[in-house]
């Protein structure tokens, strides 16, 4: 692993700030004993995992934003490079009304790698679930069984709004299972078909443009009721933002219990996201740290990156009041979640992180892979060199570990060796003074 300076960071290190950041709150972790790491692999683990990282169409980031509204096309086909080279599965195109459009940004991923999965993130206001499933469909063709979709109800009803979409938020996830159960159908049906729903009606469709091979999977996410009840009974795919093990445990079980309880034989997976900081140590990781969130508060406080102008207020979206609430509560959980990264960015979107050295972190993913997550997301706050960074040190790690389970049946010793907050440096680090 290359040398680093003191200011830590593997790629690309952080100058540092001229500024002074407000006074951080009082320190708090939450107090766990460390668990036992033997040689047994947990009953509840994913036999394998996947990993996701999102796309970015230029280089201005939460640590740096540059004011724009465009794709830097060479920066864009650097990063979907840097992925497709780094071993990443999949890569996310996400939506937004002032945005650039997935579709199409999904159709470059695809023109632009041979082995990367496209996830469209898709609204069902902005698209009619026919003329989705034939855009899906193009991409699946044009990628050879590449594309899979994210549907998004929205947790927002300012930003649903900016669209013309003023559903309450209840009737917005109807509106998604009506959507899914119409996607399938226009992949599947071998004869025409018509529909009378509660949002949706036409008359004599189909057969639909059929997907490259097998139908497309559908995630969606979300911590309400309804998230959890559509996503349990017709999602292949159900994703949360990083939360501390035993509460993402319990989500597991509550996604897959409404799985069975509607008959379904094959559970949905699971995707986790992280905003991981990763330097060459545990103690660097943490120096790193400290400067980026003093770095994304003062950004966050200008609302100067992305759509944090709409972010300052109370959330009104489950997952982002659960983010605030475990930041409320410690700064700290298990081997090496972080959360004030979510706490002085208002938990605007996936904003948890998890700090330490490769290792560490790589010990941290394995927690989650234990406790059932086969899909995990992983985007940093310097975009392209932590993508180049995780590629090059931190999926190697724990593809090498799932392997060694795969051959032996057991579980190696990475967990047991890289303790993370069950070991005293690392809160040491975690607690001391930023330089």
């Amino acid at each position: 692993m290359p040398e680093t300076s003191d200011n830590a960071g593997l790629s690309v290190p952080i100058a540092h700030s001229s500024w002074t950041p407000a006074r951080a709150p009082t320190y708090v972790r939450e107090v766990t004993s460390a668990p036992v790491f033997d040689q047994k692999i947990p009953e509840t683990a994913a036999p394998d995992v996947e990993f996701i990282s999102l796309s970015h169409l230029n280089p201005s980031t939460e640590l740096n934003p540059i004011p724009t509204r465009g794709i830097d096309l060479k920066y864009f086909r650097t990063y979907v490079r840097s992925l497709e080279e780094g071993g990443y599965d999949y890569t996310l195109l996400p939506y937004g009304a002032a945005g650039a459009d997935s579709f199409v940004v999904a159709s470059a991923v695809g023109q632009l790698t041979e082995r990367i999965k496209p996830i469209v993130a898709l609204r069902p206001n902005t698209t009619f679930p026919l003329v989705g499933a034939q855009k899906l469909a193009t991409l699946d063709q044009l990628t050879e069984g590449r594309a899979v979709v994210h549907l998004i109800s929205g947790g927002s009803d300012a930003e649903q709004a900016r669209q013309g979409d003023y559903l309450p938020k209840d009737r917005r996830y109807a509106r998604t299972s009506e959507y899914i159960d119409l996607l399938r159908r226009a992949w599947t049906e071998p004869a025409p078909f018509s529909h009378d729903g509660e949002f949706y009606k036409f008359d004599d469709f189909g057969p639909g443009f059929a997907p490259y091979d097998t139908p497309i999977p559908i995630s969606i996410g979300g911590q309400s009721p309804e998230a959890f009840q559509i996503g349990g009974e017709k999602a292949d795919i159900f994703s949360f933002w990083g939360e501390p093990l035993d509460d993402l445990r319990g989500e597991v079980e509550r996604v897959h219990a409404i799985a069975r309880a509607a008959g379904r034989t094959t559970l949905p997976r699971i995707w986790v996201t992280f905003r991981p900081i990763v330097a060459e140590t545990d103690e660097l990781a943490w120096r790193k740290a400290h400067e980026y969130v003093a770095k994304i508060a003062d950004t966050f406080n200008r609302s100067a990156f992305g759509k944090q102008r709409f972010q300052q207020g109370a959330p009104q979206n489950v997952g982002s009041q659960r983010a605030l609430s475990f930041a409320e509560k410690a700064e700290l959980y298990d081997r090496a979640l972080w959360t004030r990264t979510a706490a002085v960015t208002n938990a605007g979107g996936a904003s948890t992180a998890l700090v330490g050295s490769p290792e560490t972190v790589a010990a941290a993913i394995l927690d989650y892979v234990d406790r059932g997550a086969d899909l995990v997301s992983i985007r940093g706050y310097d975009t392209l060199a932590d993508a180049v960074d995780y590629g090059r040190h931190v999926l190697p790690l724990v593809r090498q570990e799932i392997a060694h389970r795969k051959a032996t049946g057991q579980r190696g010793t990475l967990q047991a060796e890289h303790l993370g907050n069950y070991a005293e440096d690392y809160r040491r680090y975690a607690t001391a003074a930023p330089a």
